[in-house]
């Protein structure tokens, strides 16, 4: 069968998804129904080979036993109880207290609540729900620059695409085929310096420009010690033990990230129930809220495999690794391309889509051409949480817009992210010069 004359039928195919999304088509029936399209065109011109569609059912049924990909449904219902039990609340309350005094204490608090929340649900729209709720309008209060107010909420929320645990991370170990644990523990290291990166900012503009990130007044802190100590207690403990009984059985190799998820999420409702904020209406919202975002995630999965074998039948992936495999500079040449796809990319389309249509096609050149594929998923994931922040379709900044007062401009919100995006973009840099950044804790895992 003579296919060379119609390889360009695979990136058709995918310049057709592409169509498909930007003009607001749901994901996976874009992804599936533009599959079907073009399997019909390929066997019509004799270039498909069937015997890739005839795998479909399989590889659907494969999809449904994935136990990796049972830690995403976890995550999110950890993520929605904790939405739930006011324990986000009460952190941004005794955390703000803490820094408050300080200049720009209050941006501080939030990127050190932003970082203890992704340790412990990884889900941004809670994050950045909680925190342009209850931040947000006492830093307008108190003066704070209203660019910097939204850009620290907004990328602080964000940490959660890279702090374990992620379900970025989760997407990606099974599109990888790495060890989920392995990506947590390579993650840390990262998010920790992507957290530090904001702080430092958030510090610098404080001294730089005071009135743009004010102390609180005095009495505004006041609080007995004793008093401030027991809130500390009661605010900080729960979540750091939380963040212990998930990542800690990871890290030390006693329980798979799918066990971990599974614990956190009976830990989340256990502190529910302590914090007095745990009711059959709560759980029965968390249970809807897991349902409708991993069914949504299935979906996606389903509409891209049929996307993916029938790129595969036209030989579309043979067509797109001879290009990859042979740019000027090999491997760094490919690297720039790929970081360069996957970050604007991340303007138009959210990370589900990129890791389930772009990564399929870079992950096997990355394999030939001997990346270590923890390390080349780590800054896959740290490119990714940038599409969180990138307008115009950055959902960080439509979760904060649905919650922020009028009288912060969209305008100001998007020029606000701009420091954020650029401070992501320096730790992935500076991950892809130093490798070892990445992979010093996964020498050390336990599996």
């Amino acid at each position: 069968m003579e296919t060379l004359g119609f390889d360009w039928l695979g990136p058709l195919m995918f310049l057709g998804a592409l169509l498909f999304l930007s003009l607001g088509y749901p994901v996976a029936f874009s992804l599936g129904g533009v599959a079907i399209v073009f399997a019909l065109i390929g066997i019509n011109v004799d270039a498909f080979e069937p015997s890739f569609l005839a795998a479909l059912p399989s590889r659907i049924f494969d999809i449904m036993k994935n136990y990796t990909l049972l830690a995403i449904p976890y995550f999110i219902f950890l993520g929605s109880v904790l939405e739930k039990s006011g324990i986000a609340e009460q952190l941004l309350e005794t955390v703000g207290i803490l820094f408050g005094r300080l200049r720009g204490g209050l941006a501080l608090a939030v990127v050190v609540v932003g970082a203890m929340l992704a340790a412990t649900t990884g889900v941004v729209a809670a994050t950045v729900v909680a925190m342009g709720l209850i931040s947000l309008p006492i830093m307008l209060r108190y003066g704070y620059n209203r660019e910097l107010a939204t850009g620290v909420i907004a990328a602080s929320g964000t940490l959660g695409q890279i702090i374990p645990p992620s379900v970025v991370l989760v997407v990606l170990g099974d599109q990888l085929g790495v060890s989920v644990g392995n990506l947590f523990l390579g993650a840390v290291i990262p998010g920790l310096m992507m957290a530090g990166a904001f702080a430092l900012h958030v510090l610098l503009v404080a001294f730089l420009k005071p009135e743009a990130a004010p102390a609180l007044p005095p009495e505004v802190c006041q609080m007995p010690r004793r008093e401030l100590r027991q809130r500390v207690v009661q605010s900080m403990l729960p979540p750091l033990v939380l963040i212990l009984l998930v990542l800690g059985s990871i890290f030390f190799g006693i329980a798979t990230p799918t066990e971990a998820g599974a614990v956190g999420s009976l830990g989340a409702i256990a502190l529910a129930l302590l914090n007095r904020q745990f009711s059959w209406v709560a759980l029965r919202d968390s249970c809807e809220a897991t349902l409708r975002i991993s069914s949504m995630a299935l979906f996606i999965l389903i509409g891209s495999t049929a996307f993916s074998l029938v790129f595969r039948g036209l030989h579309g992936d043979r067509f797109m690794f001879e290009i990859l495999s042979n740019l000027p500079g090999q491997g760094v040449g490919f690297l720039a391309l790929n970081m360069l796809v996957v970050f604007l990319l991340g303007f138009f389309i959210d990370f589900f889509e990129i890791a389930f249509i772009v990564v399929p096609i870079f992950a096997p050149v990355a394999k030939a051409l001997g990346f270590n594929m923890i390390w080349y998923g780590v800054i896959l994931g740290a490119n990714l949480q940038t599409s969180f922040l990138t307008p115009p379709f950055g959902f960080a900044l439509f979760y904060l817009r649905g919650v922020a007062p009028a009288i912060v401009k969209t305008e100001e919100l998007y020029r606000g992210v701009i420091p954020f995006i650029c401070l992501q973009l320096l730790v992935l840099l500076i991950i892809i010069l130093f490798p070892d950044l990445v992979m010093w804790l996964p020498s050390l895992s336990f599996d």
